[in-house]
């Protein structure tokens, strides 16, 4: 597949795009509004240098060769008419997500495979929206995955082999390690070893145990880890976990989400991204 659509814009799908394109493929950004798509240049020139600190085979050429193969644009009928994989990076929320892949399913070719990159949900509560639950799957990304660059390829049980194979090889070819999940699981194997860590280091934060630095300080030393949990959240983006966690019954949830949105989100403190989150980055 040489043809890939990402649908969303964000911090993981410019990361998806900018992966892809890297890696030969031909890709069409999709956002909703100009405004979205606008702020993707800065994304590229934010990405550029860490390409060149931590892949050996980066260069400056190489990577405006993969500039050159990305098309940004809002019309929807456009992005996908040629599209051979659709990937949605879209916020994680079930109805947004049924939403748009409702209306990807009435304009893509009748050959196009479609994948999400939640985190968190299952495709079969995604796919019957898309009208083609056979060609439906998921796969997910890790932040910052040009290192951290494992693909969870997961179908569900009415996912035709062919498109998880097809969908797993891709994986492959855009530099990530597939990892092929077996069954349909919430968290996949990467976010359901991570959130119960991230949901541990939000209740210590929320009920006055340590601060984020102490927290990631204790991290770092006692496992060897390079990052402790707020490092962490501060390079998946504030947005994430404010999504996963203000409509959520599990205790102290919702108060992690308020504090989110009160102390970063709404004074622009989006994470490492922004240049501010937990910490501050130049």
């Amino acid at each position: 597949m040489q043809r890939l659509t990402v649908l969303g814009t964000g911090v993981l799908g410019s990361q998806i795009i900018f992966q892809a394109a890297y890696f030969g493929k031909e890709v069409v950004a999709y956002d909703i509004n100009d405004e979205a798509l606008a702020q993707l240049p800065e994304r590229w020139e934010y990405l550029k240098p860490l390409y060149i600190r931590d892949l050996p085979d980066a260069s400056p050429e190489k990577l405006e060769a993969a500039i050159g193969r990305i098309r940004a644009t809002t019309d929807l009928g456009e992005a996908l008419a040629q599209a051979e994989l659709v990937i949605e990076a879209v916020p994680e929320n079930l109805e947004i997500k049924r939403d748009t892949w409702r209306r990807v399913g009435e304009l893509v070719p009748d050959t196009t495979i479609f994948a999400t990159n939640s985190s968190t949900l299952l495709p079969s509560d995604i796919a019957p929206a898309s009208g083609h639950p056979e060609r439906f799957l998921a796969l997910h990304f890790a932040n910052e995955v040009w290192k951290n660059n494992t693909g969870e390829v997961m179908g569900h049980a009415g996912t035709d082999p062919a498109a998880f194979e097809a969908v797993a090889q891709f994986a492959e070819e855009i530099g990530m390690v597939p990892i092929r999940v077996l069954k349909e699981q919430p968290g996949y194997v990467l976010n359901s070893l991570l959130v119960p860590f991230l949901d541990a280091a939000s209740g210590l934060l929320m009920g006055g145990v340590a601060t984020p630095e102490d927290i990631d300080r204790t991290w770092r030393i006692g496992t060897g880890a390079p990052l402790g949990p707020f490092q962490i959240f501060d390079v998946v983006g504030m947005m994430t976990p404010y999504m996963l966690n203000k409509d959520s019954e599990k205790p102290g949830a919702r108060e992690f989400a308020e504090y989110l949105k009160r102390e970063y989100i709404d004074k622009g403190f989006l994470g490492k991204g922004s240049g501010r989150g937990f910490y501050t980055y130049e």
